[in-house]
């Protein structure tokens, strides 16, 4: 930046975008300016935050300097646009600095963060007697506190949020009118006198406590045993005693939920390291202000205790799983609850299995009164549902596995080879759904906002929600969508919808493959424009010739892909149920190799009926449509080693599989290229590799050794594949498959070893919570020619 003229006093305007409303930026900038001597205002608008100031250019110099450099930590500064502009005279203008009334001047753009863990201040300030918040799980400040859950429109200014609702009292309208004061136009701002308040209700709707009594009612009962469905941050969580083996019993059976892991709040990192491993960045991430579920290894005893407590941890949380979904408080409701209670709790998403989340009190006595004992609850609105974000920490760093609280809606940016765009809606998937919003842009740079993990779209109660996070985006950036970018699939929900909305608004449709969708999301994480050999494997993806894909290898660069190889096809009896009865997908491999002869090979999974049954829909071709699904071949390795023939959530025999793996094992079970037709795929033939297991079964192999076989196989045959196919291309790895550690450590070292770069996400899920993203990129490639006004 060109420096002004050494005039004794000079003006300039400043435009400072990226997240920097919602983070205390304009108190920040009210400090720095009066802190260096300068006169002036700052005012959020919907798209930045702009600033005029006045002196001498030395003071100039050293705030732009501070707002560069100690800006608000949860802020993110992405430029800088200053000019120098006519000086006012005292006249024209107060002679101190001032915060000014925002303006919505411009389209929104995504400068506001996700909601804030509660600081270490507001939690000092709730547990003094001597506060006048002490005890108020309400509270905040600009460092923390909500704001994606509860704002409803842009500036972020109170009057567009949920709270507009409670007028400030005289107390915290001084705080927040007060430069000095932490609460300096924190927009939620609140105390016991004018903010909001709890309830205590029965399953039937009856009023049983309000305020203190209400939250120490729902203490005694999650004490007894008993299963509180709370009002958290961005819609109901369901919570019980973790060390109570009846009571996580109990909710298992109302929440029909029999297997999947449940979530564990801690008090404190000292209770999370009693009882799980626990590295640095683990640590960090846990207690940052994201503060997500981390997946963490539970440490080697047979009844890890908490060190407070001495009382073991209930062996339902996450059966046959050596990892605990760990999170601590993150509001101040919470905090209060967990200084109260001194134990864990499970604390997982207040709904049905596969249906969405409560958000609002009239919802949550309807779908969660057969499921909780009493409602913990609060007048406070919540604009859209935010569900908890979960990561994990592997040897790359973080890596989201479920980008929720915390994450959204902070815009991911991706920079293009043209300087204009359009703006997109992509709507993901049917399965953990996100949609995306990518703004238009007369630059490279392209913001895309992510919205919520949605979850499946199996019932219309999901489609709901998703439907209204589209309106929600739309709506809150004042966009209509020049292009709509969905799934191939041609009977999804969102790819329906889609069709819907691209009729509406009269724009494009962009029908995208699942797995180049997959890849493409890796690739705009990393900015790669290609060519690049991508791993795509997963459970399930429509292929353009009427097959379900899943174990793909594309060559892919910009907007285009080719099918480079797959893994050879099998017949998958009973379509879409297989994901839940990996004996289904073990019997259509069986066939491929034996015919009819792979009955008794199969006859302890199936009545004889039903294995007749079966036999000829796959002979006849009816409801058995042909599959390169990797997904299913780690189901049907399950099976054929002796784990569960039936489970309860897709993936499970998976985990399972990978967890058994012995890790002294080296050998790896054969997995050929086969290439034949140069201008036909390669084919991954997993023949050899089902012989050998069927063999370690017969010679009485644990099941830990052919499981390390099955993954160093999958790793050897990637490295010869990328060998054959790619050599000295980028390698991208995605596909849910890839959240499986083992599997995607393997590939990793292996493809490292032979001298790939390998790029793996970590800003969205591997698995379909980032096809959006894929989605997104993909139509804003120059070449689907999508015009731009």
């Amino acid at each position: 930046m060109k420096r002004p003229s050494e005039n004794p006093v000079r003006r300039w305007s400043l435009a400072v975008r990226g997240v920097v409303q919602g983070v205390g930026f304009r108190p920040f900038v009210y400090q720095a300016a009066t802190g260096c001597g300068l006169r002036g205002w700052v005012r959020n608008q919907s798209d930045r935050v702009e600033i005029e100031v006045q002196g001498p250019a030395s003071a100039f110099d050293a705030f732009v300097a501070r707002l560069r450099a100690d800006a608000p930590p949860q802020s993110r500064i992405e430029a800088i646009d200053v000019r120098e502009i006519p000086i006012l005279d005292a006249n024209d203008e107060s002679a101190v600095f001032q915060i000014r009334s925002s303006r919505e001047a411009a389209e929104p753009r995504p400068t506001i963060p996700a909601d804030l863990a509660t600081c270490e201040q507001c939690l000092a300030e709730l547990r003094d007697p001597a506060e006048r918040r002490f005890g108020y799980p309400f509270t905040n400040c600009t460092h923390c506190g909500p704001r994606w859950s509860i704002l409803e429109r842009l500036p972020y200014d109170r009057a567009g949020t949920t709270m507009s609702g409670f007028a400030m009292c005289e107390a915290c309208r001084l705080e927040y009118e007060n430069p000095g004061d932490r609460r300096f136009h924190a927009q939620p701002i609140a105390c016991p006198r004018c903010g909001p308040s709890l309830q205590l209700l029965a399953a039937d709707g009856r009023t049983l406590a309000a305020g203190a009594s209400a939250l120490q009612a729902a203490v005694e009962a999650i004490r007894e045993g008993r299963i509180v469905a709370l009002k958290g941050l961005g819609g109901f969580q369901l919570l019980v005693d973790a060390t109570s083996d009846e009571a996580v019993a109990r909710l298992r059976r109302r929440k029909r939920r029999p297997d999947r892991p449940f979530a564990l709040m801690f008090r404190g990192l000292d209770d999370v390291r009693s009882c799980c491993q626990v590295s640095e960045l683990e640590a960090a991430e846990l207690a940052s202000a994201r503060a997500p579920i981390v997946l963490l290894k539970k440490k080697n005893v047979a009844t890890p205790s908490l060190s407070t407590l001495h009382s073991p941890l209930s062996t339902l949380l996450a059966p046959g799983n050596p990892y605990l979904g760990v999170l601590l408080p993150y509001t101040p409701l919470h905090w209060l609850l967990m200084d109260a209670l001194r134990r864990p709790i499970v604390c997982t998403s207040g709904n049905l299995s596969d249906e969405p989340m409560a958000t609002d009190t009239q919802d949550a006595l309807e779908r969660l009164g057969p499921i909780a004992d009493v409602l913990l609850t609060h007048d406070r609105p919540i604009a859209r549902p935010v569900d908890d974000s979960v990561v994990r920490v592997g040897p790359s760093g973080v890596q989201v596995l479920r980008r929720a609280r915390g994450f959204a809606p902070r815009p991911i940016r991706l920079t293009l080879a043209v300087s204009r765009h359009p703006t997109v809606l992509a709507v993901g998937g049917h399965l953990k759904n996100t949609v995306a919003l990518a703004l238009s842009s007369a630059s490279a740079s392209v913001d895309v906002v992510l919205g919520s993990h949605i979850g499946d779209l199996d019932g219309l109660a999901s489609v709901e929600v998703f439907r209204r996070a589209i309106d929600d985006l739309t709506a809150f950036f004042h966009v209509v969508p020049e292009a709509v970018a969905c799934d191939l699939h041609p009977d999804y929900a969102s790819t329906l919808y889609a069709r819907q909305l691209a009729s509406r608004w009269s724009v494009p449709l962009l029908t995208v493959q699942h797995h180049h969708a997959h890849a493409a999301s890796c690739m705009a994480e990393h900015g790669l424009q290609g060519p690049v050999l991508a791993f795509c494997w997963d459970g399930t993806g429509y292929g353009p010739d009427g097959t379900i894909w899943g174990g793909e290898t594309l060559l892919c660069q910009e907007a285009t892909y080719r099918r480079a190889a797959h893994l050879r096809t099998f017949a998958l009896p009973g379509g879409d149920r297989a994901a839940r009865q990996p004996r289904r997908s073990a019997l259509g491999l069986l066939f491929e190799l034996f015919g009819d002869q792979s009955a008794p090979l199969a006859a302890e999974w199936f009545s004889p009926q039903e294995l007749s049954t079966l036999l000829t829909a796959i002979r006849r071709g009816l409801n058995a449509p042909r599959t390169s699904s990797m997904g299913r071949l780690f189901d049907a390795v399950a099976a054929l080693c002796g784990l569960p023939p039936v489970i309860s959530f897709e993936g499970q025999a998976a985990m399972a599989l990978e967890f058994a793996a012995d890790p002294t094992e080296t050998d790896a079970y054969p997995m050929p290229l086969e290439q034949g037709d140069p201008s036909a795929p390669a084919v991954i033939d997993w023949a050899p590799m089902i012989y050998g297991v069927l063999a370690d079964r017969r010679a009485g192999v644990s099941v830990g050794r052919i499981s390390a076989k099955f993954h160093n196989g999958l790793a050897e045959m990637a490295a010869r594949t990328a060998v054959a196919l790619g050599r000295g291309l980028p390698i991208v790895l995605g596909g849910g498959c890839f959240q499986n550690v083992l599997l995607a450590e393997k590939v990793r070292d292996r493809l490292s070893a032979e001298g790939f770069l390998v790029y793996t996400q970590s800003q969205t899920p591997p698995g379909d919570g980032g096809l959006s993203l894929g989605q997104a990129w993909l139509a804003l490639q120059p070449s689907q020619n999508l015009s731009v006004p």
